[in-house]
C-alpha cells in the first residue's frame, strides 16, 4: 500500500516561510534557533518549510526570540476558500512574492546590500538596470 504525502498547508507554509526569512535576517542558524527552541535543527527544518505546523504557544516563543510580533508571521498570508471573508469582495494581490524573495539567501543579500547603499540616485540607476535585465529576459 502506498501512502501519498499530504501537501503542507498553504498558511503553514507561509509562516514557516516568514519565520525562516526572520531567522535570515538576524543571521541565526536553524541550530541557535533550534537550541533556544529546546528543539533540533530538523525540526525547525520542518517549520519553515510547512511540513509539521506551528502551535500556538510555539509561535508565540519563535516571535519572542526573533524579535517580532506574533503578527509578523501572518503578513501577506494566502487567502484561504472558507477562511471566513466575505465572497465577492476585491482582493487586493498578494504581496507573498516578496517575502517568498526575502526568504531566499540571494533575495535577503541582495536587499541587505541595496539597504546600504545611501545615495538614492545610484539606487534609482540600478533599479532601472534590473528592470532592464529582466525585460531583455522575456524577450
Amino acid at each position: 500500500m502506498v501512502i501519498a504525502k499530504k501537501a503542507p498547508n498553504p498558511i503553514d507554509k507561509h509562516v514557516g516561510s516568514r519565520v525562516r526569512m526572520r531567522r535570515m535576517m538576524l543571521s541565526m542558524s536553524q541550530e541557535k534557533l533550534g537550541d533556544a527552541l529546546g528543539l533540533t535543527f530538523q525540526q525547525v527544518q520542518k517549520y519553515e518549510k510547512g511540513t509539521n505546523r506551528i502551535g500556538a504557544s510555539r509561535l508565540q516563543q519563535i516571535a519572542h526570540i526573533l524579535q517580532v510580533p506574533v503578527s509578523f508571521f501572518f503578513d501577506g498570508a494566502p487567502h484561504v476558500p472558507g477562511s471566513g471573508r466575505s465572497e465577492g469582495m476585491g482582493e487586493a494581490p498578494s504581496p507573498a512574492y516578496v517575502s517568498d524573495f526575502l526568504a531566499t539567501s540571494d533575495g535577503l543579500a541582495l536587499t541587505k546590500a541595496f539597504m546600504r547603499i545611501s545615495d538614492s540616485k545610484l539606487r534609482r540607476r540600478i533599479v532601472d538596470l534590473v528592470e532592464q535585465i529582466a525585460a531583455g529576459e522575456k524577450r
